[in-house]
C-alpha cells in the first residue's frame, strides 16, 4: 500500500468481512483476530478486485517494507534525515542493513539506494511539474546538500537537466493549448 487510497481500502474490506483492527499503515495491517485460512482468502480476493495484494511470505513482506520506508521518507517526510538511509533502515526494520540490501538487490535487481534515487527524483518531477517551487527550494525541501548535487543526480537518472525537462514540459503545454 502505498497511499491514503490504498489503507482505506484495506479499512473497508477489514470491516466488510467483520474483522476488527488496531491500525492499518503502508504496507501492513494489524488485525484483532486470527484470521481462519477462509477469511485470509475472502480478504486476498477482496484486494484483488481492489487491485491490491495480500502478502504472507516474509521476505516479500520486508522487500514491501523497505519500499513503504523509503517512499514515506521521499513523499510524507518533512525533515531530513538524522542518520545514514542504512541505519534508519536497519533500526527501522529491526534487521541488519547488508542482509536489507543483498535481499533487496537479489528480489528487485537493483539496489535501496537506486530505489531511492529514483523516487526522489521522481518527486523533483513532480514539483518541477507543479511549478509553485523554484529549484533551490525544491533542493531544499528533497534534503538535498545543493542544488549542483541535484541537478546533478536529475541528469544522471533522467539524462536532462531540472531546466531542461521543466521547458519540455511547458512545451509540451502550450502545444495542447494551441489545438
Amino acid at each position: 500500500m502505498v497511499c491514503i487510497r490504498c489503507k482505506m481500502v484495506v479499512k473497508d474490506e477489514l470491516t466488510k468481512l467483520g474483522l476488527h483492527y488496531r491500525a492499518v499503515d503502508l504496507g501492513e495491517a494489524d488485525i484483532v483476530e486470527n484470521l481462519s485460512m477462509e477469511q485470509q482468502d475472502k480478504f486476498r480476493e477482496a484486494l484483488l478486485r481492489s487491485g491490491l495484494e495480500l502478502m504472507d511470505d516474509k521476505k516479500s513482506v520486508l522487500i514491501q517494507q523497505i519500499k513503504n520506508v523509503i517512499i514515506e521518507l521521499v513523499h510524507y517526510a518533512e525533515e531530513p534525515l538524522a542518520i545514514n538511509l542504512s541505519d534508519f533502515l536497519s533500526q527501522k526494520l529491526n534487521h541488519n542493513y547488508t542482509y536489507l540490501a543483498n535481499l533487496f538487490s537479489e528480489v528487485q535487481g537493483t539496489t535501496i539506494e537506486k530505489f531511492f534515487i529514483a523516487h526522489k527524483i521522481e518527486r523533483v518531477k513532480e514539483l518541477l511539474v507543479y511549478n509553485e517551487l523554484n529549484l533551490t527550494e525544491i533542493a531544499y525541501q528533497m534534503h538535498y546538500s545543493s542544488v549542483a548535487h541535484l541537478s546533478a543526480q536529475f541528469k544522471k537518472v533522467t539524462g536532462l537537466t531540472p531546466s531542461h525537462f521543466k521547458q519540455l514540459r511547458e512545451k509540451r503545454r502550450t502545444m495542447l493549448e494551441d489545438l
